[in-house]
């Protein structure tokens, strides 16, 4: 690959997340989620591998056919309006056209079926970007319109994709996938309470990015992809795994853990708003992550590789990969907690 075609893909990332940020007119919107989409590509299909080319495909088809839809929502709004502006969504049809492109673009059940054969298919971290900044420019657009859109669609999309998330994640081995559906469920928690209380989305997005940017992080400084490889990991570097144990509790919402706050703020908020059933499902469906949280835990903690005398030692070679950015998110992903009456300030 020419050097110059990744500078070119990283600023055309930035590019296109920030189009959609400020952009309010709905072709320019669409323009920004094809920049953001055609800039990933070259990443995806860097590794030259069967995987990488089938998983480059689908998500290709899968965002197309989200944006195509995007595209029309916004047709139709501007022929039954005459308005190009997004936040002039007075359409029944748009509304909900809009929120089905949306949900397909990252991942909401039941729309998800894409993610995590995708994710299985990338290296850590290219699957890094596409679990993390690849969910900024779609949120950004529900963020504006969190108020025009139907909230008992955005309730049951919600609440399925955290069932979903919980039940997919229980039988799989390999890491990618697993984080796919945690990925899932995450979602699920935002768009659920979105309708009710935008900030506490954005807080929720920002926790499940610093926990699940650590996590590919410390995969990746390992090379792990399996749960098997883990318990091989721990006897090469035991601090580390031990810091990703603690990361995947957070990530299950335990307290005292960071992961812990935005599930203990969704909750409170809807029982305010009277929604004591869903929000009861929601805390059940919380248990079926944490099984598969907890069984990463194990295999992490409490198990050893086979270690037979006739068997050759694994070396613990110096990694050559920067560790700054996965020293700055680890605490943050632990430790913020006791944060949680300042943060509380800053989103109501």
């Amino acid at each position: 690959m020419n050097p110059l075609i990744l500078p070119i893909t990283v600023l055309s990332l930035l590019l296109g997340t920030t189009m959609t940020f400020t952009a309010s007119h709905w072709l320019l919107v669409w323009v920004g989620l094809e920049i953001n989409t055609m800039a990933i590509i070259p990443l995806m299909i860097y590794q030259h591998h069967p995987r990488a080319t089938e998983a480059t495909t689908k998500y290709f088809l899968t965002q197309a056919t989200a944006s195509a839809t995007l595209l029309f929502a916004g047709v139709i709004n501007a022929w039954l309006t005459g308005q190009w502006n997004i936040t002039e969504i007075t359409s029944p049809i748009s509304a909900t056209l809009t929120s089905l492109a949306l949900a397909l673009k990252i991942g909401l059940a039941p729309l998800h079926f894409w993610l995590p054969e995708v994710l299985q298919g990338l290296n850590l971290f290219t699957g890094l970007i596409l679990s993390t900044w690849q969910k900024l420019a779609p949120f950004a657009i529900l963020l504006q319109l969190y108020h025009l859109l139907n909230p008992t669609l955005l309730m049951l999309m919600g609440i399925s994709s955290i069932l979903i998330g919980g039940w997919g994640g229980l039988n799989q081995t390999q890491l990618r996938k697993i984080l796919a559906y945690s990925s899932i469920a995450h979602i699920g928690w935002m768009v659920v309470i979105l309708h009710y209380s935008p900030n506490l989305t954005l807080l929720n997005l920002t926790i499940y990015i610093m926990m699940t940017s650590s996590l590919f992080l410390m995969f990746n400084t390992n090379n792990t992809t399996k749960i098997n490889s883990i318990a091989i990991s721990s006897t090469k570097s035991p601090l580390l795994m031990t810091m990703t144990m603690l990361t995947l509790l957070s990530l299950g919402g335990l307290p005292p853990l960071t992961g812990f706050m935005p599930k203990w703020l969704i909750l409170q908020e809807m029982t305010k708003q009277n929604l004591l059933i869903p929000a009861t499902i929601m805390a059940l469906a919380a248990l079926l992550s944490l099984f598969f949280y907890l069984r990463l835990s194990y295999a992490i903690t409490l198990t050893l590789p086979p270690n037979p005398i006739t068997s050759s030692s694994s070396w613990r070679t110096k990694t050559t990969q920067s560790t700054l950015t996965l020293s700055l998110m680890i605490p943050l992903s632990l430790l913020m907690l006791p944060l949680t009456p300042l943060t509380l300030s800053l989103v109501t």
